[in-house]
């Protein structure tokens, strides 16, 4: 990288962004040894985790590009990745690049805008590298208060991780507002993103009025205990996966599971190696019911029959052993017996 505006005297705000940084490549040596991209939107977030990464980057002579998706959601999206594009080479990035996307599917707009910028980050990075996200503590506080909401379980709750390959979050402890001034520090503009107003969207009702809220009756620091209470999940959910993959190859007989082994164990130990076991089958969007439902022919057996699953799947219990295979065959509501 080459000298820009993130060599000039930082402040405490700019400060911070760079130990958030710096403490998630110690904690995580597969990143530093990987070709690092930061996904920059032009916003206060992620310019200022691009200002410090630089900084970082030139210090430790680590290989650091940038990338802009521009969703073409707005009028002037282009100018405003151009923008941002701008402001990444005044920092000193030498390979930056404005990706656009086009944003279809289902789910809504905030979804679907998710959906394609992973995509086109994804596709974009060079083999072992890890892209750089800007997300703040206000941000992790938003996905808890929604797993909350939607009664996802533990997993939602425990909301984004700083480091899930490749995806890496250095700022997850640090307020949005640090990252406001930090772009102050560093004399850059950020782009407000119009959307951010916009009440139509879940996030920014949770973030104008149900935060506010909270923190006015809790008398402040919710969005600091949502983020410690997602932290505290995240280990508890590690803890019991590394449990649960013990079960599993207690239970494992192949491609098939011991129904009366599994049963044995506690079932939210059962429901972890039933959810592995389902995605590695290839079934996808497991949901609670169908968790409970599957969890039902090993720790609840009635002699009761196949349980239909997401993608055409079919859960049966034969001779005690839990089977998936594709449905199709008429066998649905079957009793068979184990």
């Amino acid at each position: 990288m080459t000298p820009g505006r993130s060599e000039r005297a930082a402040g405490p705000a700019l400060l911070a962004v760079r130990t958030a940084v710096r403490d998630l490549l110690a904690a995580h040596p597969a990143l530093r040894d990987a070709p690092l991209v930061v996904a920059c939107s032009g916003g206060a977030d992620s310019l200022a985790l691009a200002a410090a990464t630089a900084h970082l980057a030139r210090g430790r002579g680590l290989r650091v590009r940038a990338r802009v998706v521009d969703h073409g959601l707005q009028r002037g999206s282009a100018e405003v990745a151009e923008r941002a594009a701008a402001q990444l080479d005044e920092l000193g990035y030498t390979d930056v690049r404005v990706l656009p996307v086009q944003v279809t599917g289902g789910g809504g707009p905030e979804a679907a805008a998710r959906r394609a910028r992973y995509a086109a980050l994804d596709a974009d990075r060079p083999d072992g590298s890890a892209v750089l996200l800007g997300h703040t503590r206000d941000d992790q506080a938003e996905t808890v208060l929604l797993g909350l909401g939607r009664g996802s379980g533990a997993r939602s709750i425990a909301g984004m991780r700083p480091w899930s390959p490749p995806w890496a979050r250095p700022l997850l402890d640090v307020p949005r507002g640090t990252t406001e001034r930090a772009c102050a520090e560093a004399g850059l503009t950020p782009w407000q993103d119009p959307h951010n107003g916009e009440s139509r969207f879940t996030r920014v009702r949770l973030r104008t009025a149900v935060l506010p809220l909270l923190e006015d009756v809790l008398n402040g620091g919710v969005a600091g205990a949502l983020a410690r209470t997602a932290r505290q999940l995240r280990e508890d959910a590690d803890a019991l996966d590394e449990v649960a993959a013990a079960v599993r190859a207690q239970v494992e007989r192949g491609a098939d599971l011991d129904a009366r082994a599994l049963a044995e164990h506690p079932p939210a130990l059962r429901r972890r190696v039933l959810r592995g076991w389902l995605l590695e089958r290839g079934v996808a969007e497991v949901s609670d019911a169908h968790l409970r439902a599957a969890d039902a022919l090993a720790g609840a057996w009635r002699g009761q029959g196949p349980h239909a699953l997401p993608g055409g799947f079919v859960l049966r219990r034969t001779h005690g052993t839990l089977q998936v295979e594709r449905g199709g065959r008429g066998t649905a509501g079957r009793v068979i017996g184990g």
